[in-house]
């Protein structure tokens, strides 16, 4: 079978370190041209990748008639024009997370998904993990009981002003950059969305940015996500599900080394001293691998696309309850 032709929009790290990487690693895909408005950063990216062909423009690389997927790691206020005009220019997307920079920016993306006929996807690699698809498996059945409440972490430290993540005026912040995992992994367990939210923000005064944001979720039935993401703690990343008759514990729930076995620890709670707990481990893999095999896959209609961008507008939605809150001072409807 053929492989999908990709072409990289930027020469962005998550691309030059992850992505491009994957595509080249997997099995359905080729990076055909990178492109950057610097001509000979994306020449340099090319050559080190052994890509044919790259551009000084975004511009040509949508010009160009072989590219049809498109990777759009851009910084974040960005994300919603070039994924459009990829979109209008025949082209199928994988777009980084978040998609947009609110729920009603984001609709811009489906209409020219709708007008276009091509596929787009967040690129939310976490769902790709076998390690999620497992602890999904472990809810539904009810290994732990009736799920209750998920804890998550997402932290690390980031205090380079230049960088993307501390630009507020590029859409820089915690809770754009890590606190959107603990969201879409909640939702995924919970297999619903949240339907209001509060939260707590601790805004950096130089940067301008939300350097810590804690939140509260409420989802129906009673679920509740309680979290943190931080660009400016010490480097930690955790879940805890909490069910009637036990727990579900993830060490590394986000990104894990593509070298890095996860391990499930499942505990009844019979015992305080941790005595109880039975523990999966699964081997390790690259879960940027499976995200960009599986997106070609649906460019090629070759499989169903389990989270359309719909999905993604959703996670949006709680993004902003949740920074409408931190302004409103209450809860705020998702």
């Amino acid at each position: 079978m053929s492989k999908v032709k990709w072409g990289v929009l930027s020469t962005a790290n998550i691309g030059v370190k992850r992505v491009i990487p994957a595509i080249i690693a997997g099995r359905r895909g080729v990076v055909a041209a990178v492109a950057s408005r610097d001509a000979e950063r994306a020449a340099g990216v090319a050559a080190r990748f052994g890509v044919a062909r790259s551009y000084g423009s975004y511009e040509a690389l949508l010009n160009d008639p072989e590219i049809e997927a498109i990777y759009n790691p851009l910084p974040n206020h960005l994300h919603v024009e070039w994924t459009v005009r990829a979109l209008d220019a025949g082209k199928h997307v994988l777009c980084e997370k978040p998609i947009a920079l609110n729920a009603a920016q984001a609709q811009a993306i489906v209409a020219a998904r709708d007008r276009s006929g091509m596929r787009v996807i967040e690129a939310f690699m976490v769902r790709f993990h076998p390690q999620w698809h497992r602890i999904r498996t472990l809810v539904q059945s009810g290994r732990i009981g009736t799920v209750r409440v998920i804890q998550s972490t997402f932290a690390f430290t980031m205090l380079d002003p230049d960088n993307v993540r501390n630009r507020a005026d590029m859409g820089g912040g915690a809770l754009y950059d890590v606190g959107c995992y603990p969201i879409v992994t909640a939702r995924y367990v919970f297999g619903t969305d949240p339907d209001r939210a509060i939260a707590l923000v601790d805004r950096d005064p130089q940067l301008g940015i939300d350097g810590v944001t804690s939140g509260l979720l409420a989802f129906p039935g009673g679920g509740q996500l309680v979290f943190s993401s931080a660009l400016q703690l010490a480097s930690f990343q955790r879940v805890v599900i909490l069910g009637s008759e036990g727990r579900i514990e993830v060490p590394f729930p986000f990104t894990p080394p593509k070298d890095h076995g996860c391990r499930i620890i499942i505990d009844s709670g019979k015992s305080l001293d941790g005595s109880s707990a039975v523990f999966e481990d699964l081997a390790p893999v690259d879960q940027y691998v499976l995200q960009c095999d599986l997106a070609a896959a649906v460019f090629r209609n070759e499989t169903t696309q389990e989270f359309p961008i719909e999905d993604a507008i959703a996670n949006m939605r709680a993004i902003d309850a949740l920074y409408r809150s931190a302004a409103s001072g209450r809860w705020e409807p998702c």
